[in-house]
């Protein structure tokens, strides 16, 4: 008999005098992986969360926790009966308690009892000399370090956050990121995130569930949600998003860029090609000849710049397009800064372009 998921949630909906926050939700966390809930502020994210934890009682659905239902129309057990850690922006620690003391606070018989767990959790985040130091003492960073280990000193089968790192530094984010999921993958946590930035779901997530108006609109490995988004919004969801528009004749759709295949979609469709910044190439070796109708990359179409600023690792170009006006960007490694009113011809890469019905 195949191991149950160490977290499943079953057709998960919640309703608030009369609308609905969480509609269809279901989900798997195997021990060790890390799930992310991402969407907008709310989409019905954090509701999940709490209905999970226990802190919320869902309108429908169930959730099972090992195999085990621990919340249905029937029955609700309360979140200290569930074996889940929780962890929010609010670190808040204890003011009062020492550090060891703050990490041992859900461990029976305390730091006394418990001196080498803590101290062992401690070591492992580079906070072994601070046990007898007070949270006032420490930086945000070792804070937020200390809330992650006192989630995780009773041992909990589950791991759930909400927007952890979102009070922090962005110079700490990165290094606090890492040192977290290093920490809980140790553990073998099963981790359920909820977060509205793209950036964290792909720098921690084992799989990534992309929520929309209360439902899960897709999920996947970060990497196939990225590259295979299944609508327009959710491709601009994880970044600046170009659109091309065009109309579908004989399964094939003509834009300034070439000719695009869209089997299937009836003729006369209006399609929108999309195409992130990165993917927009400005075509050196073509400036000054003009198109080249003939190029296994598709046709070159011309704009001028609009403008054109460093962001620090590349540079952001804007083009208004000759032949509608639209204004699509492109980004260019190091420093490209031509001058507004430079033509410059631009291609496509056809192979990360996304085409999707208007």
């Amino acid at each position: 008999m195949p191991t149950p998921p160490r977290l499943e949630v079953q057709d998960l909906a919640r309703t608030f005098e009369g609308r609905e926050v969480v509609a269809g939700v279901s989900l798997t966390v195997a021990p060790g992986q890390v799930t992310c809930l991402l969407g907008p502020s709310g989409c019905g994210k954090s509701t999940t969360l709490r209905i999970v934890a226990g802190v919320d009682r869902q309108s429908g659905g169930r959730v099972l926790v090992d195999g085990t239902c621990v919340s249905d129309d029937a029955m609700h057990l309360p979140p200290e009966q569930r074996g889940i850690g929780l962890m929010f922006q609010d670190f808040a620690l204890f003011p009062h308690l020492s550090v060891g003391d703050n990490v041992a606070f859900g461990l029976d018989g305390g730091l006394r009892r418990h001196r080498e767990r803590v101290a062992e959790l401690l070591e492992r985040v580079d906070l072994g000399g601070f046990i007898d130091a007070f949270p006032h003492q420490l930086s945000g960073g070792e804070q937020q370090r200390v809330a992650l280990v006192r989630a995780l000193a009773p041992r909990p089968a589950i791991m759930l956050m909400d927007e952890p790192f979102s009070g922090l530094d962005n110079r700490l984010r990165d290094d606090i990121r890492d040192r977290t999921l290093a920490l809980l993958k140790e553990e073998n946590t099963a981790v359920l995130l909820v977060t509205h930035e793209p950036d964290e779901a792909m720098r921690m997530a084992d799989e990534i569930a992309l929520m929309r108006a209360g439902r899960i609109v897709q999920r996947g490995a970060p990497y196939h949600v990225y590259n295979n988004p299944k609508d327009r919004a959710a491709a601009a969801f994880f970044s600046d998003i170009n659109i091309v528009h065009g109309e579908v004749h004989g399964a094939l759709t003509d834009t300034p860029f070439g000719q695009f295949l869209t089997p299937g979609m009836k003729d006369g469709t209006r399609v929108e090609i999309v195409i992130r910044p990165q993917h927009l190439r400005i075509d050196f070796d073509r400036q000054g000849r003009g198109p080249n109708p003939t190029a296994s990359d598709g046709v070159a179409a011309r704009g001028v710049v609009e403008r054109a600023r460093f962001m620090g690792r590349e540079s952001l170009v804007e083009f208004r397009m000759d032949h509608d006006a639209t204004i699509l960007k492109a980004t260019v490694p190091a420093v490209f800064l031509p001058k507004p009113g430079t033509p410059l011809w631009l291609t496509l890469r056809r192979d990360r372009c996304f085409v999707f019905p208007a």
